[in-house]
């Protein structure tokens, strides 16, 4: 939890941000309760959700706050324990100091919660609400709004069907407010890198012949409970790494595969980092290797470079694409004209994903609000082909940003063959040297990228070795 007055500005913003959009009524935020693993009293991990946080800051389950958009006034709903509490978990604070520790002086009870949004209601004041990430969220806001669970996760307008949806003022608001990140913020994040370096290190060391994928993974994932809350997401490691997220960890490291690590871990305030790394299980590339993953190094090299202020994350991943073809034709993958390339999609045959996307709080930041809102400003539109139409950020970029930098190269033979089939590569592919390729895998090299005033920075105090003769060398020294 940060000082009280960061999330007193922050609502106090939120509902400057309204005001600007013309809303009115009440903004509700629904926190997260715990989840039965298989029943109740065996749970889930509880991870707060990231919205409520954010503005709320209690990370614990059964809390509510509702805002009033026209006075500003504000309340945060939940319980005080009762002796049966207190006797499997011990005494604890009340729901007002947790107030006063987040600046807010307004507390209830939980059922006061819901007599709050009806009472709103039966006012014909607009009820904004995030759409949910949680089907208990989904259901509870249905229950307390009288609109039906379907609908609730839908995004609109609040004039739009007498505002029976999700608010997109406030997805909007909280947007604008989420993407740029306080300086307690940043601090978090390189607390995450810190730790992400650390489970990737572990990583590097257990890539040796014979060893249980699943080892690795573990090994790597208690360096995230040790250090900070646990992984940012399911971990990916495989040598199978043509298949971009691969949570399977039954393979043996065998000699001469590549094996891509995809991981990230959230620090105890729960922002991510997510880095991804590629080690040949040899602790040597082979020529063919080193000659694909140099090309992807480098085009991880080239994005960075060309991420600042002012420049749009479509144009850095179109930039990145065209380095990754031009990497390809020297190597007579590719045939013809880069530039005639480039708007036909032929990128996405050997990249399928963007570039990166945004991060912060959850690894996927803010996603669960829909991609495009986040990463998509009012004035862009997606691409419609393979790969340019996968990129989750695509924005205008400003100091505060938080995005990834994770070009790759994969070859997919299932992918590959259909384009074949299809003549989807308009002719530019040369399938007969592609072949030699089918058992490859992939590669992928992803960094964290904070956005400055006068450029870029990795995220973190050190970085993860990347360069193919800096991995050999240190592996065989581990």
């Amino acid at each position: 939890m940060f000082n009280s007055d960061v999330y007193v500005k922050r609502r106090r913003a939120l509902v400057e941000g309204m005001a600007a959009r013309d809303a009115r009524g009440i903004a509700v935020f629904l926190g997260n309760v715990d989840a039965a693993a298989n029943y109740r009293g065996n749970d889930y991990k509880f991870r707060q959700d990231s919205n409520f946080l954010y503005y709320w800051g209690i990370d614990e389950p059964c809390f509510a706050a509702v805002l009033d958009i026209d006075s500003g006034v504000e309340c945060l709903y939940g319980n005080d324990v009762d002796i049966d509490d207190i006797i499997w978990m011990g005494p604890q604070p009340s729901v007002a100091s947790k107030g006063a520790l987040i600046g807010c002086a307004s507390t209830a009870p939980f059922a006061e919660f819901e007599k709050a949004v009806a009472s709103a209601v039966a006012a014909g004041r607009p009820v904004h609400f995030l759409p949910p990430a949680r089907y208990y969220n989904q259901y509870k806001l249905a229950e307390l709004t009288g609109i039906p669970a379907a609908a609730v996760r839908k995004v609109a307008p609040m004039g739009v069907d007498g505002g029976r949806h999700a608010s997109e003022e406030l997805v909007k608001s909280v947007v604008a407010q989420r993407l740029v990140k306080e300086q307690c913020e940043i601090e978090e994040l390189d607390k995450a890198a810190e730790i992400g370096y650390l489970m990737h290190t572990e990583a590097r060391r257990g890539c040796k012949p014979g060893v249980l994928e699943q080892e690795i993974v573990g090994r790597m994932e208690a360096v995230t409970y040790s250090k900070g809350w646990g992984p940012s997401f399911t971990t990916i490691l495989s040598q199978n790494g043509e298949t971009l997220h691969n949570h399977s960890h039954h393979q043996i490291i065998t000699p001469g595969r590549l094996l891509v690590v995809d991981a990230g871990a959230e620090s105890n305030t729960h922002y991510a980092s997510d880095f991804t790394r590629t080690y040949p299980c040899s602790g040597k590339f082979t020529t063919k290797q080193r000659e694909i993953y140099d090309i992807v190094e480098s085009a991880n090299e080239h994005a960075y470079s060309l991420t600042k202020p002012g420049t749009t994350y479509w144009d850095v991943h179109y930039a990145t694409a065209r380095h990754l073809l031009e990497g390809l034709k020297a190597l007579d993958l590719v045939r013809g004209d880069v530039d005639e390339m480039l708007p036909l999609g032929i990128s996405g045959l050997f990249m399928p994903h963007g570039l990166g996307h945004n991060m912060g709080m959850d690894v996927h930041d803010m996603e669960d609000l829909g991609e495009n809102y986040v990463g998509y400003a009012e004035d862009q539109k997606r691409h419609p082909l393979l790969g340019l139409g996968n990129l989750r950020m695509a924005r205008r970029l400003e100091p505060g940003h938080v995005v990834t930098d994770e070009p790759g190269l994969y070859f997919i033979p299932a992918l590959i063959e259909q384009w074949k089939r299809e003549g989807t590569d308009k002719g530019f592919v040369n399938y007969e040297k592609l072949a030699g390729y089918y058992d490859f895998g992939g590669i992928r090299l992803e960094d964290d990228v904070l956005v400055t005033a006068d450029g870029a920075r990795r995220l973190g105090s050190r970085r993860l070795p990347i360069k193919s003769s800096d991995i050999e060398d240190v592996m065989s020294q581990e």
